[in-house]
Formats: C-alpha cells, structure tokens, sequence
C-alpha cells in the first residue's frame, strides 16, 4: 500500500451532525482514531493524498468532503444512509444484546451474539465498498471501521 493511499485525518460537522453526549463523544473519537490509524483510502481517478475528510450529514446523506493533506479540496461525494438504515438498526439491537449477555450469560451465548454482530458489521462493510467503488477505493477493513465511525454517529449511547 502507498503511503499516499490513505487516510490522516478526519473531522465532523458540528453544524450537521451535533455533539453528543460523553459516551457518544468518546466512540466518534475511537472510532475516528482507528480509522486514521490504519487504512487504504484513495481516489480512484487521482494523483494525490493523504487524504484529510470532513464528513457533514445533508438530508440523509453522508457528505464526504475529500482534500489533500494540506488542506486543498479535491471532492465531495454523497453516500445515502438509506441502505443502512436497517443495518443499523439491527446492530444496535445485536451490541445491546451483546453488552446485556456479558452481565449474565455464558461465554458460549456471548459468542453467538458477538458472531451476529460481526456480521453484520461485514455487510455494512461491503454495502459501503461496493457503494463508494469508483469514487473512493477502500478495503474491507476501512470499510468495517468507516461502518464503526457511521454507526458511533448514530449511536445514542
């Protein structure tokens, strides 16, 4: 992977997307920090990055504001968040069964639910592949901690 084909920074729209309360503060933050940690981002159709992405929400789309790392625009795409509206629903429903069976069931049920979470973490992961192909290219795991960013901005904590 080229060290131009990722990811240095992302930041949120204030305006847009609000502030939440301190556990929903914390996971962005997390969830952020994984992602620019470790991932493979890069537009398809050109030369340059890092990339730095400013992420705004506009009548139930995701704004993904790409620049270059010094700032520079480059492009903005829009990601509806209607084929993840089911998504994550369901995965929140599957991580509050997951945080509940810790208290009180078995290694093997907590299993289970965690097995169901991480798949549904994969198809929100490959929905987002596929529907970002061509615009930006990102592997399965961006895709797994860019889903993990999505949800933490749904998240009520």
């Amino acid at each position: 992977m080229s060290d131009s084909h990722c990811l240095i920074g992302v930041t949120l729209d204030e305006a847009s997307l609000g502030r939440g309360a301190p556990d929903q503060e914390h996971e962005r933050a997390v969830a952020i920090y994984d992602l620019v940690e470790r991932n493979r981002f890069f537009l398809p159709d050109f030369e340059g990055g890092p990339y730095l992405v400013h992420l705004a929400l506009v009548e139930r789309r995701l704004v993904f504001e790409i620049k270059q790392s010094d700032g520079a625009p480059v492009v903005t795409h829009h990601l509806s968040l209607t084929p993840f509206k089911r998504i994550i629903k369901d995965y929140e429903m599957v991580c509050e069964s997951y945080y509940s069976a810790i208290r009180t069931s078995t290694p093997e049920q907590i299993e289970a639910i965690d097995m169901g979470r991480r798949g549904l973490h994969d198809e929100a992961a490959h929905i987002l592949v596929e529907r970002l192909s061509g615009k930006v290219e990102i592997d399965h795991d961006t895709a797994r901690r860019l889903f993990t960013l999505i949800y933490a901005l749904h998240w009520k904590g």
